[in-house]
């Protein structure tokens, strides 16, 4: 079998299974970003909407994950009526794409493939991902997009930081795993010691 590019990876394989995927993913995100979640701060929850996340990067990789994290986005202030905040929108797309680097190093849950080195790596990744996305993304597009006062937009990033943090990797892993074990029957792997 030919080894895919990474940029392929990166890019994943677009078809009509992967647009029906993010588009579903997309509308569970934005629902669940608006009703499906428990508040931690202003506008920020500890959400279940981070999980659709999780399963649309297993199923097809960083550029599907951060489409359907960022339309998600817009989809709950839209659902939401708190006004379009592409900030945030941006910020839950980088994130989106970080947490679908998956096949990049190595994990293909389409293949049955996620081990505990993956599982290190892949919370290495989501928390720098999640960082860089709340922590400097986001609170840089608010000031050049909305000219507004950082104060709020800090606190709100540090709680989006720690709550994405612990739905991404005490939640994520577990489905990670399962999907992968899941797929693993379904292609007849055998674990090789």
């Amino acid at each position: 079998m030919k080894e895919k590019s990474k940029l392929s990876l990166l890019l994943g394989v677009w078809n009509t299974k992967t647009i029906v995927g993010v588009a579903i993913g997309a509308a569970l995100f934005g629902v669940l970003m608006v009703f499906g979640g428990i508040k931690v701060f202003t506008n920020t929850s500890l959400t279940s909407a981070m999980i659709v996340v999780v399963v649309v990067a297993a199923l097809f990789g960083p550029l599907p994950a951060a489409v359907a994290a960022g339309i998600g986005n817009v989809i709950a202030d839209l659902i939401g009526g708190w006004g379009f905040w592409f900030d945030w929108s941006i910020g839950n797309f980088v994130l989106g794409f970080f947490v679908g680097l998956l096949p990049i190093y190595g994990a293909k849950i389409s293949d049955g493939i996620f081990t505990v080195k993956h599982a290190i790596i892949y919370v290495i990744t989501v928390i720098l991902g999640n960082a860089l996305a709340f922590g400097v993304v986001t609170p840089l597009l608010t000031y050049l997009f909305y000219s507004s006062e950082l104060t709020i937009t800090w606190m709100q990033a540090f709680s989006a930081i720690v709550s994405n943090g612990i739905v991404l990797t005490v939640i994520g892993i577990p489905i990670l795993i399962l999907l992968s074990k899941r797929n693993a029957r379904k292609t007849n792997l055998v674990k090789e010691d």
